[in-house]
């Protein structure tokens, strides 16, 4: 069950490989992300040294631990295999991008999928939007039949 989808990294990058990685939360903040209220919007993913770290990440304040909440910008660090990590570095290192693509439940802990990917060009966008425009069209013609 995805609690928060990062709808424009999908548009703006091309997804060449995903990754499934834990992430260190404060309770309030696992309390706020299941309450959806988070976002990955400009958010990426840096590794320093043998740990990969969430950076501009924002997870809102929960309300009835106004006391406990961290700085809703903080940098979280993520959970990977010694070896998923390894080859997240190498392929950043030939110049591509780790972003954050979603964040979700799997067997009730909390989960981020990260992507590496390359930059799409001004025409690979444009094809993306003309690909989901016939979609809809199609899909549109075929509801009204």
């Amino acid at each position: 069950m995805s609690l928060v989808i990062n709808k424009k990294a999908r548009f703006e990058y091309e997804i060449l490989e995903t990754f499934q990685a834990g992430i260190k939360l404060t309770g309030p903040e696992v309390k706020s992300v299941r309450a959806g209220n988070a976002q990955l919007l400009g958010a990426y993913v840096v590794i320093r040294g043998n740990k990969a770290t969430l950076l501009n990440a924002h997870i809102s304040p929960y309300k009835p631990a106004f006391t406990n909440n961290a700085v809703p910008t903080r940098s979280r660090e993520l959970l990977l295999k010694k070896s998923e990590l390894k080859k997240l570095e190498d392929k950043i290192h030939e110049g591509l991008t780790c972003v954050p693509l979603s964040i979700y439940l799997k067997n009730n802990l909390i989960k981020v999928e990260i992507g590496l990917a390359r930059g799409k060009k001004l025409h690979d966008k444009r094809k993306s939007i003309k690909e989901r425009e016939t979609k809809r069209t199609i899909s549109r013609v075929l509801r009204s039949k």
